[in-house]
């Protein structure tokens, strides 16, 4: 597993690998949503700041699990991706010409509480 860290903070958690882990924390939809989410009335990225990508810590990666199994209910609805992180990767297939790879699963989970009244949207 793998965090996001910015300005020396932890943001995120991924469970794919560093190349997913990379691809997903660098990409253009991903970095416009942490410009817009807020943690304590404060984005979570300016923008300018470092991603510094790591290995996760044995205290992250137990943050990670809890909150999957905590989220693991049937009264979930569908996991619908966003149409801008679906475009970019599409985009990213084609120029590598590697249409046929199955893209591997990973799921996120931030490690800062995201303020309710800011960010992405339902």
């Amino acid at each position: 597993m793998f965090t996001l860290e910015i300005d020396g903070v932890a943001i995120a958690v991924i469970n794919g690998s560093e190349e997913v882990a990379n691809d997903l924390f660098t990409c253009d939809g991903f970095k416009d949503d942490i410009q817009t989410m807020k943690s304590d009335g404060k984005v979570l990225w300016n923008g300018t700041s470092p991603l510094k990508i790591r290995a996760a810590t044995e205290d992250e990666i137990e943050i990670f699990e809890d909150a999957l199994a905590e989220d693991d209910s049937e009264e979930d609805e569908p996991y619908e991706p966003d149409a801008r992180h679906a475009e970019a990767s599409n985009d990213d297939e084609a120029q590598d010409g590697e249409d046929d790879e199955e893209e591997e699963d990973a799921d996120i989970v931030f490690l800062v509480d995201i303020d309710e009244d800011a960010g992405l949207d339902s």
